[in-house]
């Protein structure tokens, strides 16, 4: 008695896209804090999060860090590179970073498309 054994081909892997996407103007902003005088006073690194607070229930964290963390995302672009926590990850799938400068405030923007709500003033928003 024979047995036959089938071997199939693996399906090519895909290659993922990126769970954050930087503008131009994101791009540029990060190159002059990452190459400027403020290299000095801060870390290589800018790393993205999530904090519970605001009338919403959540609000972007920004900060700097010498090195990722175990499960922190990297995403590189344009020669920056910015890091995601862990925990942030599923609810930055999808967002756009801008920076904005406008007359009264200039900042870091994020067009997130799993935004069910925000509050009245911008700063919080809930997913």
């Amino acid at each position: 008695m024979s047995s036959r054994v089938m071997v199939r081909m693996a399906p090519a892997l895909k290659g993922r896209r990126s769970p954050l996407t930087l503008t131009q103007a994101a791009v540029r902003r990060l190159k002059e804090l990452q190459t400027g005088s403020l290299r000095d006073e801060h870390n290589k690194l800018l790393k993205i999060g999530i904090q519970g607070k605001g009338c919403s229930g959540n609000a972007y964290t920004l900060s700097w860090v010498d090195v990722p963390k175990k499960f922190d995302e990297k995403v590189t672009q344009d020669g920056v590179t910015v890091l995601i926590d862990s925990k942030a990850l599923l609810t930055l799938i999808g967002t756009e970073m801008d920076w904005f400068e406008g007359k009264l405030a200039s900042q870091f923007v994020f067009n997130n498309p799993n935004i069910k709500g925000a509050c009245g003033c911008g700063e919080s928003f809930l997913v």
